[in-house]
């Protein structure tokens, strides 16, 4: 099927408005996890709307967006000093090295590995997202061991692919307790079924 370029330009506005916008209990509960002296690193940034908060609570901020049209509309009326704004792609562009906190607040993300795995290499100590469980907000230590899927015997599990899910076993096994534990691992069903 070929869209004009009207059509796909609808399409693609559409398509913002659904996904970019959050409500103000998202944006607080993100400020609610930022430190005085955290530099923000905030994947995705749209127009600016959380970076522009968040400059109010942390150190730094760098907002960085790939969509020209969008990040334009947030740069109208001045930046505040701590807020650098790059128009890139975050999956090729090297990350600023002094990040310590990351936000990707983005339900649709499809590359959630890639990010984690060049916030860790620089160091950054945690990222709240949206991007696994594709509903509320997770706040990730990045630093922190993984166990092995396979290690799991049942119970939640939130995979450094990006794959979640819940492992069944031995109904001996679920309490209350255990049920609440999500499991940071890798090499879950996701992983296995990755090409390459």
């Amino acid at each position: 099927m070929v869209l004009s370029g009207q059509i796909l330009a609808a399409a693609e506005e559409d398509w913002e408005l659904r996904w970019a916008p959050y409500d103000p209990g998202t944006y607080q509960a993100v400020l609610d996890e930022l430190l005085p002296q955290d530099v923000v690193l905030e994947i995705g940034a749209g127009d600016l709307r959380l970076a522009r908060r968040m400059a109010g609570a942390a150190q730094k901020i760098y907002a960085i967006e790939i969509n020209d049209k969008v990040l334009r509309q947030g740069l109208g009326s001045g930046l505040p000093a701590n807020l650098f704004v790059l128009q890139a792609d975050a999956l090729v562009e090297d990350f600023p090295p002094d990040v310590t906190t990351a936000v990707l607040l983005m339900r649709h993300c499809t590359h959630f590995k890639v990010y984690a795995e060049k916030l860790k290499k620089l160091g950054c100590r945690k990222l709240i997202t949206n991007a696994r469980w594709r509903m509320g907000l997770e706040s990730i230590p990045l630093q922190a061991p993984r166990i092995l899927f396979e290690k799991v015997k049942v119970g939640w599990y939130a995979c450094w692919c990006g794959g979640v899910g819940f492992k069944q076993g031995a109904a001996e096994l679920l309490t209350p307790e255990s049920e609440a534990i999500i499991h940071e691992v890798t090499g879950c069903p996701a992983c296995l079924a990755e090409p390459g």
